[in-house]
């Protein structure tokens, strides 16, 4: 584990809550102030072995040839059964972009090519002329359709799952209501949220098979001498604690419910009990990050799902896909390297990286894994949890577990494409060129403006 991994009580928020009390008190004992803790935060939460790291060893490599002779039916049959899980990660907050919450990010609305420039200026530091950003732009932001990212992410599945059910000779809308979701919101995106998945007809998706999780923020931890160190500051602003509280807040009683009424204040939550029998009926579960822009042309994978489902047999529990950092513009994110002392190779959180430079970072996790039969990793969360480095923010202490490091307790398969092609997400102003473009391909598929005028209709 990257970390000791002090025990993390999720019994409830409050033991939580204690939880990271104790972790702080404990693992941190040696500060006076939290400006001291700020001061050392990257020696804290360093990787123990950085220095002996070396090139990743055990990567699966997937020759475009491999995946062209990777047997498909056994996926699309998965799918096509409702037996994979999909998992919509969408409480990012945005506050790179500058734009609001991710999900309801709408480019076509909010932004016009001299606002794209001022953004990318802002950030580059020097002129970015409106001129070179529409040179760039194949279609103007108001000439694509005004919909939010988090929409045309849940419309691009929705459209997927037709061609499917086309291509097998199906029923779409029977085969769609065979679907399970879950959607991982944050707290301030909920009404709106769901107004939303009432206004779209919940895609075409079964209302009793789309999950929810408010995935709950926290205040800060203060310090103070004469209280025994740390404690919760509820005067403090309050933050999610990253994607990784996020998974382990799964595990936790009644966090999950579906919308069962005409209203959005119906709501069913489920017992953790339910949850662990739910879990235990797929056999995959595909947790997709909104703002991985690959994904709004091609949402369903089958080569790599089929591969997936392969080494779900074989005895893995999670699947990471890698991809290569971008030379011009690196970016920071988790790095696959070979750990000596444990003998395999394992992704590492950027921030455990102490001083190595974005550009050393050669493979990035794409944050778009695989468990397969995801209950053994949702199990080894509960039992274990996850280790939890910390950030000192606006003079408080918060915690950024993350999910990745899901890969120090099950059995991990990496993989990565010959043709390794850099990471696609929307993360700052420099890549809001490259989103545009791809929300105008994605309007480009064949049937996909028809596609969502019916689904807005209720007519899928």
């Amino acid at each position: 584990m990257p970390q000791s991994a002090a025990a993390v009580d999720l019994r409830s928020f409050d033991h939580y809550i204690a939880s990271c009390i104790h972790i702080a008190r404990e693992k941190l004992s040696n500060f006076s102030c939290l400006a001291e803790v700020l001061e050392h935060q990257g020696e804290i939460n360093r990787y123990p072995r950085l220095e002996s790291l070396g090139e990743p060893r055990q990567l699966k490599i997937l020759e475009e040839e491999t995946l062209a002779r990777v047997p498909q039916d056994r996926a699309k049959a998965a799918v096509a059964r409702g037996e994979v899980l999909f998992e919509h990660a969408a409480a990012g907050e945005g506050t790179r972009l500058m734009l609001g919450p991710k999900y309801f990010l709408n480019l076509s609305r909010d932004l016009t090519v001299d606002g794209v420039a001022h953004l990318m200026s802002l950030e580059a530091g020097k002129i970015i002329s409106a001129r070179e950003v529409g040179a760039r732009l194949e279609m103007a932001p108001h000439e694509i359709l005004p919909l939010a990212l988090g929409t045309r992410h849940m419309l691009q599945q929705a459209f997927d799952l037709e061609q499917l059910a086309g291509e097998l000779g199906g029923n779409p809308r029977e085969l769609r209501h065979r679907q399970h979701l879950l959607m991982i919101i944050g707290e301030d995106m909920l009404a709106h949220l769901q107004k939303e998945f009432y206004q779209w007809h919940f895609y075409g998706f079964n209302p009793a098979q789309v999950f929810f999780m408010v995935q709950k923020s926290f205040h800060g931890l203060s310090h103070n001498n004469n209280l025994n160190g740390f404690f919760y500051d509820e005067a403090s602003p309050r933050r999610l604690h990253n994607h990784g509280q996020a998974v382990m807040q799964q595990t936790m009683e009644g966090q999950i419910f579906t919308l069962t009424g005409a209203h959005p204040w119906e709501k069913r939550y489920y017992p953790r009990a339910a949850v662990e029998d739910w879990l235990q009926g797929f056999l995959d579960k595909i947790s997709y990050n909104i703002e991985d822009l690959d994904y709004l042309q091609c949402s369903l994978d089958y080569a790599t799902l089929g591969l997936a489902l392969t080494w779900g047999d074989e005895g893995y529990a999670m699947v990471m896909e890698v991809v290569a950092n971008n030379p011009a513009k690196p970016q920071k994110g988790g790095m696959l390297a070979w750990d000596g002392e444990l003998g395999r190779d394992v992704m590492i959180e950027s921030f455990q990286l102490g001083d190595l430079p974005e550009g050393n970072i050669h493979y990035l996790n794409r944050n778009f894994n695989h468990y397969p039969r995801p209950y053994q990793s949702w199990a080894r969360v509960r039992e274990a949890g996850l280790p939890m480095p910390i950030a000192v923010k606006e003079g408080y202490l918060y915690y950024q577990p993350v999910q990745g490091d899901i890969n120090f307790l099950v059995p991990t398969a990496f993989s990565r494409r010959r043709q390794v092609k850099p990471i696609q997400n929307l993360k700052s102003p420099a890549t809001l060129l490259l989103a545009l473009n791809r929300m105008g391909a994605q309007d480009r598929q064949p049937g996909f403006k028809e596609f969502v005028q019916r689904c807005w209709q209720g007519k899928l």
